[in-house]
């Protein structure tokens, strides 16, 4: 059916709207060339929409989800931790002789490394966020090797040889995830590239065996291309987790920071002990799973909230979780309305936990939106952890085990080039629609 022409006045207004949002679009290209480099580089992997779409689509996501020391570790960052763009971030690593390159989505609340495998038959081979994507192939590395149920790792992580292993058999991992997306595979034991600082904005290559998943089987959101990565890089407390394994190597100190940024992109990720800026810090709760910490009050513009004395408790799906790994703030459903009320607006950024998931109802889970534009600081060494408000574009200054030196850390966004090529596709679109519509 053919389109009516439409009114003199409103082509005029089409046509701003379009031209002034192609300008726009035009101007973000050419500002987008100034980037600092480093060494994790962090991005989001969830998709752009509306505020209400991407809420949604941050709840099905977040679900209803030492030894002698040494060097410091630069991780560059890449995404952004908003509701209205990609939603996570994630970093590069390197993995293998020779070397490839994997995207992988840094995650505070999980304890492993894991990567699409080459047997894997429904994993994504492409991803929505412009990302070239790698299958791990261990039989393609020269320092690669499957980890068998009898080994040591497989033993430890298990408490204990597995029933039925024999030296054949691999040894198998499986993860479920709060948002209920899952990864099941073996175990394989690799060389992990990483660049350590070794000056001010500068690093050199370093590498450790690590053992790590290669994932033959995802199920949930991390079976689907739209925002797929190659995996995800844990970094919990758990000696699975690949800054436990480099510290029991005496690679690295098991202290790290992370800064995310939501005003540029990506951010400051970094391992090692953090000299500046200074933070202040709590004691981690002990003898739990994740970065758990007591919560004394809640105040909205200065003035505290009254909650009932058991909303601060600490315990099996109770207590506040921090987790980069989320991307929206979920609270107790008492805590969300007393907010809400006290706000007097609604705020996509919380969400009401008691409509989540019945497992964390009574949990104050703590996400990126939280968490961004504040340096947070982990020091498992201590069992401390810290924050302060700071400028995740800027650096900070890590001290180098080694020398006793203090480097700087730059910030970093390695999704950059992505969101670059992205503006450019976009800014041509809008013009090509502007001519296509004075035409027709």
């Amino acid at each position: 059916m053919d389109r009516p022409p439409a009114p003199a006045p409103a082509v005029a207004l089409l046509l701003l709207v379009v031209v002034v949002a192609a300008a726009v679009m035009l101007a973000a290209v050419e500002g987008a060339g100034a980037e600092a480099t480093g060494v994790f580089h962090v991005r989001r992997s969830l998709p752009a929409g509306g505020a209400g779409a991407a809420a949604e689509a941050y709840r099905a996501h977040d679900g209803s989800r030492r030894g002698r020391l040494l060097a410091a570790a630069d991780i560059p960052l890449g995404g952004l931790g908003l509701p209205t763009d990609t939603g996570l971030y994630y970093t590069e690593i390197g993995i293998g002789t020779p070397t490839k390159r994997y995207y992988v989505q840094v995650d505070t609340g999980s304890d492993i490394l894991w990567v699409n495998c080459i047997s894997c038959d429904r994993c994504p081979r492409k991803s929505g966020l412009g990302l070239e994507l790698t299958l791990y192939d261990p039989k393609d590395s020269s320092t690669g090797s499957k980890v068998s149920c009898d080994q040591g790792f497989c033993a430890a992580t298990y408490g204990g040889l597995l029933p039925g292993c024999t030296t054949s058999l691999p040894c198998e991992y499986s993860v479920t995830y709060g948002d209920g997306s899952s990864t099941t595979g073996y175990f394989v034991s690799d060389l992990l590239q990483f660049d350590q600082v070794s000056g001010d904005g500068q690093t050199r290559p370093a590498n450790s065996t690590v053992t790590f998943g290669c994932g033959s089987q995802q199920g949930g959101d991390l079976g689907s291309s739209n925002q797929a990565l190659d995996g995800i890089i844990g970094f919990g407390q758990s000696n699975t987790s690949m800054l436990s394994q480099l510290s029991a190597a005496g690679k690295v100190k098991k202290i790290f920071a992370h800064c995310l940024d939501t005003i540029n992109g990506g951010g400051i990720f970094a391992i090692g002990n953090v000299v500046q800026p200074k933070v202040k810090t709590t004691p981690l709760v002990p003898n739990m799973p994740h970065y758990n910490v007591n919560l004394k009050s809640i105040d909205v513009g200065g003035t505290a909230l009254k909650l009932p004395s058991h909303m601060f408790d600490t315990g099996e799906k109770k207590g506040t979780i921090i987790d980069s790994g989320t991307t929206l703030t979920y609270l107790p459903e008492i805590v969300y309305k007393e907010i809400m009320l006290a706000d007097n607006l609604y705020c996509v950024g919380f969400q009401n936990g008691g409509l989540q998931s019945k497992d964390g109802k009574g949990m104050v889970l703590l996400g990126d939106l939280v968490l961004s534009n504040k340096l947070v600081v982990y020091d498992l060494e201590n069992q401390v952890i810290g924050w302060t408000e700071y400028n995740c574009s800027s650096s900070i200054k890590i001290k180098d085990e080694q020398t006793g030196a203090t480097y700087t850390v730059d910030a970093h966004n390695i999704s950059s080039g992505w969101r670059f090529h992205w503006q450019k596709h976009l800014a041509v679109l809008l013009v090509t629609m502007v001519y296509s519509y004075l035409i027709f």
